[in-house]
């Protein structure tokens, strides 16, 4: 009697404590924990400072940059979608238009994305752990895109006649351009993580707001981003193509930990369920 007490105290205990569950179909899932406030303010600061400080640590291989430029531009001919300079130069015709879009290219890269991961802290927590995850192995992995891949974005290429906007229209903002480029490594162009990031989070908005206005948002906001950087001359379209790819392996590191994508685990955190022992 006293150790099937035991026992049953022991397992109920295990139930409560364990990151392990299991789904309907058998599969077992790495129970995310509820998030804490201050660790997450904390690891998304760290973890941006140190994805500054690796990025602009690369070596800005200026040569080898120009030269898998180059190459870039020419395969884009190859396959028709060399329109990059065309956007480019109709964007800056209108004024407005352009300085929009140059603030635009600033802001809303960070904005957006720290507004989405508050909105899973509070309205998603038991999803919130493991799309951050697909969010920071993105981020990760483009890391090493950098630097064995340096690549001069449009706005640098030697003979190539973009305009830089940032300059020309002095807007504030860009890392990348004006008074600010020293700052920041010149030939980190792919892949575009302002793509990863904006893509990161229209995927996480149409897949879980209620509302269809704002699913719908969610999904033009990449969109949008694609035209943006390509109209500031900031990246080639198959720059964006990389940030693509790197948003598909975050996904794939999440779905691996948590053994199921990220929106399709319980949107509140539970005390995950065993099987009864026998």
């Amino acid at each position: 009697m006293g150790e099937t007490t035991v026992t049953a105290r022991e397992g109920r205990k295990g139930a409560t404590s364990s990151p392990i569950a299991e789904d309907r179909a058998g599969r077992r899932l790495r129970v995310p924990r509820r998030p804490r406030l201050w660790f997450e303010i904390l690891l998304i600061a760290v973890s941006y400072y140190t994805y500054s400080l690796i990025r602009n640590a690369v070596p800005e291989q200026r040569t080898q940059a120009l030269r898998n430029a180059d190459w870039i531009w020419r395969a884009e001919h190859s396959l028709g979608i060399a329109v990059e300079q065309t956007i480019n130069h109709a964007a800056n015709s209108v004024s407005w238009l352009i300085v929009g879009m140059n603030y635009y290219y600033a802001t809303l890269h960070f904005v957006i994305t720290l507004g989405v991961l508050v909105w899973l802290f509070r309205c998603h927590p038991g999803r919130y752990a493991a799309t951050r995850l697909a969010l920071f192995a993105t981020t990760a992995v483009a890391l090493v895109g950098y630097y064995f891949y340096p690549l001069a974005p449009p706005r640098l290429m030697n003979g190539g006649h973009f305009v830089d906007t940032v300059a020309v229209h002095q807007t504030w903002g860009s890392m990348a351009s004006g008074n600010l480029k020293s700052m920041s490594n010149q030939y980190a162009a792919m892949p575009s993580m302002h793509i990863g990031w904006s893509l990161w989070c229209g995927l996480t908005i149409f897949a879980l707001a209620s509302v269809p206005w704002v699913r719908v948002l969610g999904l033009l906001y990449p969109a949008l981003t694609l035209v943006v950087i390509v109209a500031t001359a900031n990246h080639f379209w198959l720059d964006a193509v990389g940030g693509m790819l790197c948003l598909a392996f975050g996904f794939a590191v999440a779905r691996a930990w948590y053994g199921a994508l990220p929106y399709a685990l319980p949107k509140l955190v539970t005390p995950p369920l065993l099987p009864a022992k026998v």
